[in-house]
């Protein structure tokens, strides 16, 4: 972990808050790897500067972060989920079955999603076609789906290089996933024409329904090794790519920028990743970052509200922050959040 600057305004702040009473005093978050870099550093800042203990941040995903989150109130139960996607209907429902019945939708800044490789192999300038064709269980020709078997970039592109295609990407518990399925795999089906032919022959009562098994069918990605799921967090996927010097990895940009002496990154769709790229939406794969705070848990665990409202401050999320020298693309609404933050607002039904 690098080195942490806290200003005299972030002590300040610190200095105004003091200590309630209650059984456990430890603020308990987990989910995102994606996140988890960010609420540890401010975990430990908050630790350092508040007459607070310093928050348990643990790890796991966000899928798993948000139904862990959702298992119900109490001290037995974690306070807060940080989740790299939105959270989905299935996660409020179950919520709302163990009793959550209020939580807080905190978003505190953007990331993007990169590829990268070995920092002295081959330059690779994507497009999601072109991972889509790489990736896919099955992808259009001659106005047919058929099983991919392509064995190199080159055959899905002639102007990328003649390496062999492995791509280590996010396992289905996490975040990242789920942003990479939909803004690279199901954007590379569309654009191959491999979309329409899924709709085709998708099943279903209505529209909707048959565009959703579409999509999903869009999602399936080989099983002959071409493609390997990664379970644990971007350290494990650098450690498979240290091994095989062909890999292609997906990270979070944040963890590229903290491990360019590693990692050399890929175009995608002509644009360069980079905070400036994704702040100004140029950039294709970006997403929000967000965390989840269990509303019943606030003026019980002590701390808990300083936490998420020091965690949004303009001094750790905002453009000049320990976040953003970390990567974190500060959110241009950050003062809506606050003050949502501060009303202890929870949120609405999903759009």
């Amino acid at each position: 972990m690098k080195s942490i600057h806290v200003t005299a305004s972030v002590l300040a702040f610190a200095a105004a808050v003091a200590m309630p009473a209650a059984a456990r005093d430890q603020i308990q978050v987990t989910g995102s790897s994606t996140v988890l870099p960010y609420a540890t550093i401010v975990a430990e800042a908050f630790g350092e500067n508040f007459d607070f203990p310093t928050p348990v941040v643990e790890g796991g995903g966000s899928g798993a972060g948000r139904k862990k989150m959702c298992e119900g109130v109490g001290e037995a139960t974690v306070d807060i989920a940080n989740s790299s996607s939105r959270i989905g209907q299935s996660d409020i429902d179950l919520c709302a079955a163990n009793g959550v019945a209020e939580i807080l939708e905190v978003r505190f800044g953007y990331d993007g999603i990169v590829f990268a490789s070995a920092v002295d192999g081959a330059d690779f300038a994507f497009t999601p076609a072109d991972v889509y064709l790489a990736l896919a269980a099955k992808v259009a020709k001659d106005g047919a789906l058929v099983d991919n078997t392509s064995a190199t970039w080159a055959e899905v592109n002639a102007a990328l290089p003649a390496q062999d295609i492995l791509a280590l990407v996010p396992g289905t518990k996490h975040g990242t996933r789920e942003v990479f399925d939909v803004k690279v795999i199901e954007a590379g089906c569309k654009e191959t024409g491999a979309m329409d032919l899924f709709l085709a022959v998708a099943e279903g009562k209505d529209d909707k329904e048959k565009g959703d098994n579409a999509k999903k069918a869009c999602h399936e990605l080989r099983t002959d090794g071409k493609s390997v799921d990664i379970d644990g967090d971007y350290t494990e996927t650098l450690a498979r790519l240290d091994a095989d010097k062909n890999a292609i990895g997906v990270f979070g940009l944040s963890f590229y920028q903290n491990n360019t002496d590693k990692l050399k990154v890929a175009t995608m769709g002509g644009v360069v990743p980079s905070t400036e790229s994704i702040a100004s939406g140029e950039y294709p794969v970006s997403r929000p970052l967000f965390f989840y705070v269990k509303k019943a848990h606030i003026g019980v665990i002590p701390g808990l509200k300083e936490y998420v409202e020091f965690f949004v401050s303009d001094e750790m999320a905002g453009p000049d922050g320990p976040l953003a020298a970390y990567g974190l693309v500060s959110d241009p609404e950050l003062a809506a959040t606050q003050a949502a933050v501060a009303a202890e607002t929870p949120m609405g039904p999903l759009e």
